[in-house]
């Protein structure tokens, strides 16, 4: 289930906001300019579905968005629980960096946690099947897939050079609750 934890930054043990509205999420990240959208899914792929059938089965929306932002290109990535190098995929997004160009990524099945440092506050946006994240071009972010990764994704680029992880070096990753302290979670 979606879910929306607000943190200030100094305290990753007390939200300051807890939802699982997406009306709510949306309006939220909304006014920092984050884009959170639920779409409805047709019918469930296999986990092992390829590039082109994801593609195929969203191809109006992600033809929308292409038209709407200028994405040029979409692609597809996925990890399930037996990948071999879960660990290493999962560290690689695990500390605070910036891309150069918007963040796109709509969750055809499966979760993930996006966390966003914006200002003083830390917005923790948890994913699940249906929502879309874009997370602004620029924004100071880190993304847990959990240590069991279990997700399919559609990625829109419009440019992938664009794509690229800048690490800020700060450590305020590591003051916040990970995806196993937050899996299932619920607004309090």
């Amino acid at each position: 289930m979606s879910f929306l934890h607000v943190y200030h930054e100094a305290d990753g043990e007390q939200p300051l906001l807890s939802t699982h509205d997406g009306e709510r999420i949306a309006a939220e990240l909304s006014a920092h300019g984050v884009r959170f959208e639920r779409w409805a899914t047709p019918a469930a792929l296999d986990t092992d579905a390829d590039q082109d059938a994801v593609l195929a089965a969203y191809a109006d929306d992600v033809a929308r968005l292409k038209a709407e932002s200028g994405f040029a290109t979409a692609d597809v990535i996925g990890l399930t629980p037996d990948h071999p190098d879960r660990e290493v995929l999962r560290r690689k997004f695990l500390d605070e960096h910036r891309h150069s160009e918007d963040e796109v990524r709509f969750f055809v099945r499966g979760e993930g946690i996006f966390y966003l440092h914006l200002g003083t506050r830390v917005y923790v946006i948890g994913c699940a099947t249906g929502d879309l994240m874009s997370v602004p071009a620029g924004t100071p972010h880190w993304f847990d897939m959990g240590p069991a990764p279990d997700f399919t994704a559609i990625r829109l680029f419009t440019n992938t050079e664009g794509w690229v992880a800048n690490m800020t070096g700060s450590p305020i990753a590591s003051r916040f609750p990970r995806f196993e302290a937050l899996h299932g979670s619920r607004a309090a």
